[in-house]
């Protein structure tokens, strides 16, 4: 206002004005500038300051070209209906005054474009000022009403750059609102404005088709009745589609085919779009006639679907989609759910095809939704003297029908390849929610898994999606939140090019934030909710839960990157993945102990008294001298210089195996969810600075106030499971083993066997005293996490963020071996 010249005017009002849907208190400020800037009557004299207003309204509507005009719509909509009771009408006042500047600039504009020099900024001027027109006929179209007449030579301009494109579909959709308001208009206009649209629906491509032959509804079937003229139209293209069909039956390969298709292509198109519009079954069409023309034009569309062009298919399905909005009982015709859900849930079939299919969805519930919501103003208008009774809507029932047959295939398109099959299936899923046609409980599990889509604006939908679950239904999101991470994590497969990567399950970005940390921050707030959510995560790594080790490291993944507040939260998990380990931990030793040769065992006793026994009381028996007693032993061997003890005992292992190593790949297999929890574990105690005893100490039937205080991050602790990661890349589980292998995975369950041994820390540590069984425990853990099969040693002696200091103490073993 004060500094009209400044150069960033256009760029700081677009930034501002996409906040119009923000919170009330922006939104409030947002509404009051603009209502400063562009809404206040100006005085008739000043006409610099009008040209100003006009410019500056008109380079942000530019400006938003790519983006979308939802804002402005929103804005015009918002300060309208703030003065509806006001005697006096600032907003109105100034709309009119706006819309009649902006035609008498488009006559401007449009004299100037003779002149050569300027012709492609004014061009782009007219193409703003036209939209900006139709922007305001959208939300008022009774402002337009006098500027009519001035509008319709436009649809005669000649068409050769985009521009001249866009300025043809804005004039045709401003008469399409306008006309039908207009009192008495003259017969020549009308009849001229119908000439006009017929010509440009002959001539042109399918987007000005498709904005003619709407405007041609408006104007028919509101004001002129000239069903005749429509009818000879539909005629000439349904004829020449017919006659296209036999002649394909006589000979597929016909070369007239060839040569017919840029018209094959126009008819299918249009029909469609007259099917749209145009109800050819009354009888004001095709008279006393006992054709039913819905069902010919199903049929010869339905035809074409099956051609083998591609581009035939699309424009077949586009024709479609335009009759289905006429007609929606169409979709319930058995050949029509076949050819929808088969696009859709075949993994082979054209990514254009699918993607029109949603988008013939996503049309069909917009228009429904554009109809409601005209129905429900029309109702207020009456509502008083109607009987409630009486309102019955069946076509949201009709919608939600055909939603129901087709919600499967449509939320299944989430795990495509390609993002933008997802975009519109999201799309579809949204208008769906919102419209209230199917219970929301069934979506879910795919929002979820669409919150961890690769692009922002997917991501936002979906959470914003789940958001407004959440508030009409509690406990929704938490029901469905471990199947939504399953089907994240079949979302990321797809997601991912590289199929030898594992999947991750955190943003590759300075964040390395998680991918599902939205959903996580939905539930932490409830702590019942959090901790059933956590532990069920956790009883994944189970080796009963038969889990593949990727999605466990995906899970892995989340839990460690979180957005954890409180040190309740990683505790908790600390103290349930202790219980896992040693009930695992036990489970697997044994079977791996079942598995070695009987016989040989024997063999063995001398060099490892202890690898034979059973570890079923390992971890719990303590009392007992001969338990008491076997940190001592373990310790001389742990900590001599020489690891010649160990390598005897990896002899004698080896010595053991059975000739079929299907389970020593289980070993190594089920090894890898308790890897994954240790690493897990020692991540979340770098990260938080938690020590062992705190660790210990932990309760989690205490009160919830006792682990309250907040957590202190330290940065640059990454979570990098190497071993789970080698495992997942060399594809262990397939591969052939050699001996070198073999030997690394003995040495993974010695490291086991020691660690199950210690695993309840002694009472020692309370006296200040590093305790045996403590240095027993963390050398098993160290060397688990950083050692590997020999040949990766020189890798892993590079010191990795994620183990901290007890990475240290596991190379050095390894370097020393």
């Amino acid at each position: 206002i004060e500094q009209p010249t400044f150069p960033k005017i256009t760029e700081m009002c677009v930034k501002m004005i996409r906040r119009v849907n923000d919170e009330e208190g922006i939104k409030k400020l947002v509404n009051e500038t603009f209502q400063k800037l562009w809404f206040t009557p100006t005085l008739h004299h000043d006409k610099e300051a009008m040209t100003r207003k006009i410019l500056n309204i008109t380079d942000v509507v530019a400006a938003c070209r790519d983006t979308g005009y939802d804002w402005f719509e929103q804005l015009l909509q918002n300060l309208l209906k703030s003065e509806e009771d006001a005697s006096y009408k600032p907003v109105k006042k100034a709309c009119t005054q706006l819309v009649d500047n902006l035609v008498e600039h488009i006559l401007k504009y449009e004299e100037s474009l003779s002149d050569s020099d300027n012709k492609g900024v004014n061009s782009g001027r007219l193409v703003a000022c036209i939209t900006t027109l139709f922007l305001f006929s959208k939300i008022r179209p009774q402002l337009m009403v006098r500027h009519a007449m001035t509008m319709q030579p436009y649809l005669t301009t000649k068409c050769s750059t985009q521009n001249d494109f866009m300025v043809i579909c804005n004039v045709a959709k401003i008469l399409e609102l306008v006309v039908p308001l207009m009192e008495h208009p003259s017969e020549t206009f009308l009849a001229t404005i119908e000439e006009d649209l017929m010509k440009l629906i002959i001539k042109y491509g399918m987007t000005v088709v498709q904005h003619c032959v709407s405007c041609l509804g408006s104007v028919v079937n509101k004001v002129t009745q000239n069903y005749k003229f429509v009818w000879a139209c539909f005629n000439r293209y349904y004829g020449a589609l017919s006659k296209l069909k036999s002649q394909h039956q006589e000979d597929p390969n016909s070369t007239i085919l060839t040569a017919n298709k840029p018209a094959l292509l126009r008819s299918l198109f249009t029909v469609g779009a007259l099917c749209r519009h145009f109800d050819f079954d009354q009888e004001d069409f095709k008279g006393n006639s006992k054709v039913n023309i819905k069902d010919k034009v199903l049929e010869l569309l339905m035809y074409f679907t099956k051609h083998s062009d591609e581009e035939v298919q699309t424009k077949a399905i586009i024709g479609l989609g335009f009759a289905f909005i006429q007609h929606p009982s169409l979709m319930f015709e058995q050949e029509v759910k076949t050819l929808y859900n088969s696009i859709l849930s075949d993994k082979n079939c054209s990514v254009n095809l699918k993607i029109q299919v949603l988008k013939n969805l996503q049309t069909y519930l917009q228009e429904e939704d554009t109809r409601m919501q005209q129905a429900d103003r029309d109702w207020k208008k009456v509502a008083k003297q109607e009987d409630l009774k009486e309102m019955g809507d069946i076509s949201s029932g009709m919608s939600s029908s055909i939603m129901q047959l087709y919600l499967k295939q449509v939320l299944e398109a989430f795990f495509h390849t390609q993002s933008s099959v997802r975009h519109f299936a999201l799309n579809v899923i949204a208008l769906t929610l919102n419209q209230g046609l199917i219970h929301p409980v069934q979506c879910v599990p795919y929002l979820i898994a669409m919150g961890t889509d690769p692009e922002p604006s997917m991501r936002n939908k979906a959470d914003q999606q789940l958001v407004e679950i959440d508030k009409k239904y509690a406990g929704f999101i938490h029901m469905k939140a471990v199947a939504g991470m399953k089907m994240s994590y079949q979302v990321q497969q797809a997601i991912n090019t590289c199929p030898k990567d594992p999947v991750r399950g955190f943003r590759h970005d300075e964040s390395s934030s998680a991918l599902c940390s939205h959903l996580y921050s939905m539930i932490r707030g409830n702590r019942q909710h959090r901790r059933a959510f956590l532990i069920s995560l956790l009883n994944l790594f189970d080796d009963t839960a038969k889990t593949e080790v990727n999605m466990l490291l995906y899970i892995a993944d989340n839990l460690a990157c979180f957005p954890y507040q409180t040190q309740e939260e990683p505790l908790f998990i600390m103290h349930h993945i202790d219980i896992r380990l040693s009930v695992s931990g036990s489970n697997l030793l044994q079977s791996f102990k079942e598995s070695m040769v009987k016989d040989k065992k024997k063999e063995i006793k001398p060099s490892s008294d202890e690898e034979t026994e059973s570890d079923s009381n390992s971890g719990s028996g303590s009392d007992s001298e001969e338990e008491a007693s076997k940190p001592r032993r373990l310790r001389k061997r742990v900590d001599s210089d020489s690891d010649s003890d160990e390598e005897n005992d990896i002899n004698a292992v080896m010595k053991c195996l059975p000739e079929n190593s299907a389970p020593l790949i289980e070993f190594a297999n089920v090894s890898q969810g308790i890897l994954l929890l240790l690493m897990l574990k020692q991540h979340l105690k770098n990260l938080c600075g938690f020590s062992d005893s705190k660790i210990q100490k932990y309760s989690p039937s205490e009160s919830a106030k006792v682990y309250d205080k907040a957590i202190n991050r330290k940065t640059g602790v990454h979570f990098h499971p190497k071993q789970t990661l080698d495992f997942l890349r060399s594809d262990m589980a397939n591969s052939k083993i050699t001996e070198e292998v073999k030997r690394s995975i003995v040495k993974q369950y010695l490291d086991f066997k020691l660690l199950m041994e210690h695993l309840d820390p002694d009472e020692e540590e309370e006296d200040g005293e590093v305790s045996a069984s403590t240095n027993a425990r963390n050398k098993a853990i160290t060397s688990l996490l950083g050692g590997g099969s020999p040949k990766n040693n020189a890798a892993e002696t590079e010191d990795d963020e994620s183990d901290g200091e007890d990475r240290g103490g596991g190379t050095s073993g390894v370097r020393r071996r």
